[in-house]
């Protein structure tokens, strides 16, 4: 989704410019002999993904997020989720409703997260109290669609208006709302999905009744609406509707719902991807992927060359130019220029729905060609972003995995957010068990990643376990379990970091090379206890910035590392270490200060000091950098003199301040007489901040220095600054007025205004006010500070 600073989410609801991340449920893959599924594939599917209830995780990290977030799901209440289902459909609330996203416009988004998450943890687990609320939610809904009596489930603010508007051809949207209302037919699809997957996992007949009259009141609501109308209605995020209506499709073998998800194609944006255009550099990233996702799954079922061409092209490009060390993409949720990251660390980078999504984009262009490259690119996403994204104490998650160096992660509250990611995260980590193993056409058994597990493979008798501490310890080992000798190849993917590769069955070296999937193949006649023993040593080595071969990140085995900086913000410009070495073998960088336990230590490298190394998927609240700049002695002697005028530079600004407002301090903006209309505040990067809503201001004293040139700076952060119009005046008297939205980088500026003689002379202090334009907002501002003499007069950034 667009995620707007949080205060300033009320304005931009009201606006209607609020957009959601698009986050959906089960890609459906294709499984074999699928029986749910009456619409078969039509083109070759050479890879099938098992069933959840197939693959139990064993103890792992991925084991332990799998608990945290199953203990959460059984905190929510689902009568607090349904409660605004129960109010539209003119019926009697059970609870009060949630807070965050829930009580902020999308109400209703998380309920299908909700409902997917506790289908998938039953069907991974077969606790009952997951399908009990399963069951529960479905009962609900069903009442609520036949109170409505039109086949529409929702808990939208305004949706009945709202639709009608728009079924009758009035379609009104400024990029991230529907006539007003908050990407709609986001939390349509949500609710779609979520009652697809109590389909699939639970058995819920019901639940698929329902999805059903929801799609049938999409065709009615949009069967007036010409193709351009729709194209003019999908200027607004849209999320998953497509896919869920090839889902729908696929299990009803009813072609108005295949029909009705080509009617959800965004010409714009797929067409140019269909013949190879990287039309995304300034694209909403999430906005596109559930549309990509679409493609996929629609190429399995009709064969649309079309539809398998843009899926190609895009997992290439956001894969090989949008991406960053993660696997992750993204910065304040948009695409930049191809290969253009290395400004781009910030606290809000690689926004988790991202990734979500991208991991199903890559399912489903697995089992079409499967190939170790595309598993590198899964394993790498899911190790160091998905399992990144979890407080591994609580289950809470993040909405973006910040990689500004010297950042750390903001989590989750347990009711009070309910943003897209805390959806599409109660879903991701209780389905580790989706793509460690694939079944190939041949009858084949792909072992995809090297998570410790158990598959049940009902369909050959066959059960495998498979025991692994990698990266801590260089083997996996695979134990068959079978009551009778059986026949198949056995695939293990080759990573692309793994060294010295070795393969033993019961004891006996194998010789096998990698086939041009990537993948290494034992056919044999298996025997129940038979042993296979997979050796891939891992060493360290870098990642470099696409536009910057100097900044690197480290990664071990398939681990990235990240650099622990304490539970204190690092200082500005040299607070974050930096590498120092003529050496380019990383190995020789780093040692090891317990390898189970996979804690390093920079080798004599770093300066001002020697830092820690731990897997970023174990880090939590602590300050950390995952990209490092790395200098030669001979660099860095250059370099260093280079941070030295910085601080000097610091210092002399220090020395000419005349007062400085630390805001959203309480004492500094007591001293400072704070106050306003409509004020808000948070903190990002590393900074608190102080804002208005639309129309409000900001009023503060500061001191001055009567005789001498004064200049006001204020400290802002750029991107995403969209409607931050206001006048900043003096004592009443307008001195400049300030459009934050061309700030285009992302990062701090310090902007100067000088005052005017007259307006200091003969004073000690001035009143500054911060004043919003109509609909507009004042802020955010980071700092203010009020210097004399020498300071630069120009509107240019001071950093």
């Amino acid at each position: 989704m667009n995620k707007r600073k949080r205060w300033s989410i009320l304005p931009l609801l009201l606006g209607g410019l609020f957009s959601i991340q698009t986050a959906q449920a089960q890609s459906y893959v294709p499984e074999w002999n699928n029986i749910k599924m009456q619409v078969k594939p039509v083109v070759g599917i050479k890879a099938y993904s098992f069933n959840l209830q197939d693959v139990k995780l064993l103890e792992s990290p991925f084991k332990e997020a799998m608990k945290a977030d199953a203990n959460y799901l059984l905190k929510i209440e689902p009568d607090r989720l349904l409660s605004d289902f129960r109010t539209h459909a003119g019926m009697q609330p059970k609870a009060p409703k949630y807070g965050g996203w829930e009580s902020s416009g999308l109400a209703g988004h998380s309920l299908g997260h909700y409902l997917s998450a506790c289908a998938m943890q039953y069907a991974s687990t077969k606790d009952k109290s997951y399908l009990d609320r399963v069951n529960y939610i479905v009962d609900e809904l069903a009442e609520t669609q036949k109170a409505r009596k039109t086949g529409y489930v929702g808990a939208i603010p305004n949706e009945d208006k709202m639709w009608a508007e728009v079924a009758s051809g009035n379609i009104e949207s400024r990029g991230f709302d529907l006539n007003g209302a908050w990407a709609p037919w986001y939390t349509v699809h949500k609710i779609m999905a979520g009652l697809l997957d109590a389909y699939q996992y639970c058995g819920n007949e019901k639940a698929l009744a329902v999805n059903k009259g929801i799609a049938d009141w999409t065709g009615e609501t949009i069967k007036g609406l010409s193709d351009e109308k729709m194209q003019e209605m999908m200027v607004c995020e849209y999320g998953g509707m497509a896919e869920t209506l090839v889902n729908t499709y696929a299990i009803t073998k009813d072609k108005k719902y295949l029909d009705l998800s080509y009617r959800f194609y965004d010409k714009s944006i797929l067409d140019p991807l269909a013949q190879g255009k990287d039309i995304l550099p300034g694209k909403h990233s999430n906005t596109q992927i559930p549309k990509i996702i679409a493609s996929a799954r629609r190429y399995e079922l009709t064969g649309d060359k079309k539809d398998i061409a843009i899926a190609d092209f895009f997992w290439k490009t956001v894969t090989q130019n949008h991406s960053y060390a993660t696997g992750g993409n993204s910065n304040y949720e948009y695409l930049a220029e191809p290969g253009k990251l290395n400004d781009k660390l910030t606290d809000n980078t690689t926004e988790t729905c991202n990734t979500y999504n991208m991991l199903k984009l890559t399912r489903h262009l697995f089992t079409l060609q499967p190939s170790a490259h595309l598993m590198d690119y899964y394993e790498k996403a899911l190790y160091n972003h998905i399992l990144a994204s979890q407080n591994h104490a609580d289950g809470m998650m993040t909405y973006f995995v910040p990689l500004r160096m010297g950042g750390r992660k903001f989590y989750s509250t347990p009711f009070d957010d309910f943003t897209c990611c805390v959806g599409s995260g109660m879903e991701n980590h209780v389905k580790y068990g989706e793509s460690i193993y694939f079944r190939g056409e041949d009858g084949s058994l792909f072992v995809n990643l090297f998570i410790p597990s158990e598959l049940d493979w009902k369909e050959k008798g066959v059960k495998v376990k498979q025991e692994t501490e990698l990266p801590a310890k260089d083997h996996t080992t695979l134990t068959i379990a079978t009551a009778k000798t059986t026949t198949f190849p056995l695939r293990i993917r080759r990573p692309h970091w793994g060294k010295n590769l070795q393969v033993k069955v019961n004891g006996e070296p194998q010789k096998v090379t990698p086939g041009k999937d990537g993948y290494l193949v034992l056919t044999r006649n298996w025997k129940n206890n038979d042993k296979i023993e997979f050796t891939a040593q891992s060493d360290f080595y870098t990642e470099a910035m696409p536009d910057n071969p100097n900044r690197k990140a480290v990664f071990y085995g398939p681990v990235l590392l990240a650099g622990v900086l304490g539970e204190k913000e690092p200082e500005p410009v040299t607070g974050v270490p930096v590498l120092v070495t003529s050496e380019n073998n990383a190995n020789k960088w780093i040692r090891t200060l317990n390898e189970e336990k996979l804690q390093f230590q920079t080798s004599g490298i770093a300066v001002p000091e020697q830092v820690n190394l731990i897997p970023f998927n174990q880090t939590g609240t602590e300050y950390y950098t995952v990209y490092w700049d790395v200098f030669t002695p001979e660099k860095w002697a250059v370099q260093k003199k280079v941070y030295e005028a910085e601080k000097q530079k610091q210092r002399d600004l220090e020395a000419r301040t005349v007062d400085i407002l630390r805001v959203g301090e309480m004492q500094p903006e007591r001293d400072h007489e704070l106050t306003g209309d409509s004020i808000t505040n948070g903190e990002d990067h590393g900074r608190k901040w102080r804002a208005t809503k639309q129309g409000g201001k900001l009023v503060f004293k500061m001191k001055v220095a009567p005789t001498a040139k004064n200049t006001l700076i204020a400290t802002y952060w750029g991107m995403d600054n969209r409607d931050r119009n206001f006048d900043i005046l003096v004592d009443g008297v307008k001195i400049a007025s300030e459009d934050l939205n061309k700030y285009k980088a992302s990062k701090f500026y310090d902007i100067g205004y000088d005052l005017p003689q007259e307006l200091v002379k003969g004073k000690q202090q001035v009143t500054v006010t911060l004043q919003a334009k109509p609909k507009n907002s004042a802020g955010p501002v980071y700092g203010v500070r009020m210097v004399k003499e020498n300071v630069a007069t120009g509107r240019a950034s001071a950093k």
